[in-house]
C-alpha cells in the first residue's frame, strides 16, 4: 500500500484526461456492408438520404425509415439532433465529416427565452415555463456549470405530501428554499387502476408524450437572462434499441436524457463505442404503493431512473468500449434483470477501455433470480481497462438512497455466473462501498486482478462473498487494506493507494 500524494492524484487527473480526449477524438472506421443514409441539419426528410449531399434532416425520419440489415445511418458531425430514435435491428448509427462527434440531446428545444419564463411567486423567487412539458430529471445550466435539484412528493391516498414527511401535504412554495430547486407538475392523468398494495389511483406516467408544469427557483433573476444555456434533462430514451439484435451505434454524443440514453430489453449483439454520454436519468419512472429505496420501507411512491447504457433482460455479445460516460442519475453502464419466473441467459459481455465519472453506480449488473427459477445465469463477463472514478459525488446524489452507490454495484442478488472477471480497471474515489460484489455462491464471484485501488482512510473499501448463510461484511479502507483486497477479494496483484 502506498500513500497517495497530491502528484500522484495529479497523475490520475491526468490520466483520465487522456482518456477522455481520446474519446473525444476517436475516428469514423464503421464498415458497412449495406445501404448508408446520411442526417444533417442542412437536411430534407424528402431527399433520399443516400449522399452527404441529399442527407435527410429528422430523428423521426430515421426511425421511421425502412432499413435493412446491414444498413449504416450517419449523423454529420457538429450537428445538433433533438428528440429519440427507435432503432432497427442490425443498423448501425454513427458519424461522417469533420469536426466534433454529432450531438443527440433530449429536450424538444433549450429553456433560453426570457420571454417564455414568468416570475409566478416574487417573493419566493419561483418562475414557470410558459410550455408544457416532459417532465425532467435536471436542469443543466451553462453546459454543466450548475444544475437544479428536483422536489418530488409522494402520492398517499389522494394527495401530493412531502416525501420526508407524508403527514404534510407538499406547498411548492414552502419547499423550494434553494436557489435552482426544481418542481415538475402534474395533476389531470391517473391510473384507471389502484396503486399496489393501496386502495387509491395514482399519477400515471406511462404516456411519455404527457406534458406537466415546469416550475424553477432563480434567485438572480429571469433564469434565462441569468444563464446563457438551459437544457432540461426530458423524459426520453435517445436510442431505443428495444428487442433488435445486432445495433451498433458508435462516436456520438447523448445528452439530457431523462431515461436511458441507449436502452434495451433481451437482446444480442449490441456495440456501443467511442461515445460520449452525459447528463442523464433522473426522470419518474412510476408511483407505487411502497418505495423500496426508504430503509424503512413504506414511506413515499415515487421512483426515479435513468442509466447511460442498459439492457433489462437476456443478452448475449453485449459490448460497451471507449466511451466516456458522466454525471449519470443511476448506472454508467448496466445489465440486469429480475426474472420473475422467466428464464434470462446473460453471456459475452464486455465493458472494456471506458471512463466512467460522477455516476451513482459506474458499472451496474444484477441478476435477481425469484419465483424458483433455476435457469438463469451470466457467462462470459469481463470488466477491464476501464477507469472508474467518482461514483457517488455526481448530481444523482440527490436521491433519497444515498447510502448505495459504488464504482461496480452488483447488489446482494442471487447473481449466478461463470467466467466473470473485473480486471486492469482503476478505482478512484467512491462516496460509500468502492465495490459491492455480492452473490449467492461463492463460485459466482468475478476473478479479481490487476486492479488499481484509491481511496480516502476511512472510506469504504465495499463488499465480495457469498450471501448464502448471511450479508458479507462492509470492509474499510485503511492501513491493512491492501491485506483485505488480498484475501477477501482475491487481488494479489493489485496496486492500492490510500489517501491521508
Amino acid at each position: 500500500m502506498t500513500v497517495a500524494t497530491q502528484t500522484f492524484i495529479n497523475e490520475i487527473d491526468t490520466l483520465a484526461e487522456k482518456r477522455k480526449n481520446e474519446i473525444l477524438a476517436a475516428e469514423d472506421s464503421l464498415l458497412i456492408s449495406g445501404k448508408t443514409y446520411y442526417v444533417s441539419n442542412d437536411g430534407d426528410d424528402k431527399n433520399d438520404g443516400l449522399s452527404p449531399d441529399t442527407p435527410w434532416k429528422t430523428l423521426d425520419r430515421v426511425s421511421n425509415a425502412d432499413l435493412a440489415f446491414g444498413d449504416g445511418v450517419l449523423f454529420k458531425r457538429g450537428d445538433l439532433f433533438r428528440g429519440s430514435i427507435n432503432t432497427k435491428a442490425g443498423v448501425t448509427y454513427g458519424a461522417y465529416g469533420n469536426g466534433d462527434k454529432p450531438r443527440f440531446y433530449g429536450g424538444d428545444r433549450p429553456l433560453n427565452d426570457p420571454k417564455l419564463w414568468v416570475e409566478v411567486d416574487r417573493e419566493h423567487h419561483i418562475w414557470k415555463w410558459q410550455e408544457k412539458i416532459l417532465d425532467v430529471g435536471t436542469l443543466v445550466f451553462d453546459e454543466g456549470k450548475a444544475h437544479s435539484v428536483k422536489l418530488i412528493p409522494s402520492y398517499i391516498n389522494g394527495r401530493f405530501v412531502c416525501r420526508n414527511d407524508e403527514n404534510k401535504l407538499f406547498d411548492m412554495k414552502e419547499e423550494m428554499v434553494r436557489d435552482l430547486d426544481l418542481y415538475w407538475h402534474f395533476e389531470d392523468k391517473f391510473s384507471t387502476s389502484p396503486s399496489k398494495g393501496e386502495s387509491f389511483p395514482i399519477p400515471d406516467l406511462h404516456d411519455t408524450l404527457y406534458g406537466g408544469d415546469l416550475y424553477l427557483r432563480c434567485d438572480k433573476g429571469n433564469p434565462a437572462t441569468v444563464y446563457s444555456s438551459i437544457e432540461p434533462v426530458a423524459k426520453r430514451h435517445m436510442f431505443y434499441v428495444s428487442t433488435n439484435d445486432n445495433v451498433t451505434i458508435d462516436n456520438v454524443c447523448i445528452k439530457y436524457i431523462g431515461q436511458h440514453a441507449i436502452g434495451a430489453g433481451t437482446v444480442s449483439g449490441l456495440h456501443v463505442s467511442n461515445c460520449e454520454i452525459g447528463w442523464i436519468g433522473g426522470s419518474i419512472q412510476h408511483y407505487l404503493g411502497t418505495d423500496p429505496n426508504y430503509p424503512q420501507g413504506g414511506r413515499g411512491t415515487v421512483t426515479r431512473y435513468g442509466n447511460a447504457v442498459e439492457i433489462y433482460g437476456g443478452c448475449k455479445d453485449y459490448r460497451v468500449s471507449n466511451c466516456y460516460i458522466y454525471q449519470v442519475y443511476d448506472a454508467g453502464i448496466t445489465h440486469q434483470v429480475t426474472t420473475n419466473g422467466r428464464k434470462y441467459a446473460m453471456e459475452d459481455v464486455l465493458y472494456e477501455n471506458n471512463l466512467i465519472e460522477y455516476c451513482v453506480y459506474g458499472i451496474e449488473y444484477f441478476l435477481d433470480i425469484n419465483l424458483d427459477d433455476d435457469g438463469s445465469y451470466m457467462k462470459g463477463v469481463e470488466m477491464k481497462g476501464n477507469i472508474i472514478r467518482h461514483s457517488g459525488y455526481g448530481w444523482g446524489q440527490q436521491r433519497h438512497n444515498t447510502h448505495t452507490p459504488a464504482h461496480i454495484k452488483g447488489w446482494s442478488y442471487h447473481n449466478r455466473a461463470s467466467d466473470y472477471s473485473i480486471h486492469d480497471n482503476i478505482f478512484d474515489r467512491a462516496a460509500y462501498r468502492m465495490l459491492h460484489l455480492v452473490a449467492k455462491d461463492e463460485a459466482s464471484l468475478p476473478k479479481m486482478y490487476n486492479n488499481t485501488y484509491i481511496q480516502h482512510d476511512g472510506g469504504m473499501l465495499g463488499q465480495y462473498g457469498a450471501n448464502n448463510v448471511a450479508e458479507p461484511e462492509i470492509l474499510t479502507f485503511d492501513d491493512a487494506v491492501e491485506e483485505k483486497i488480498e484475501k477477501t477479494f482475491g487481488d494479489k496483484n493489485a496496486k492500492v493507494y490510500i489517501i491521508k
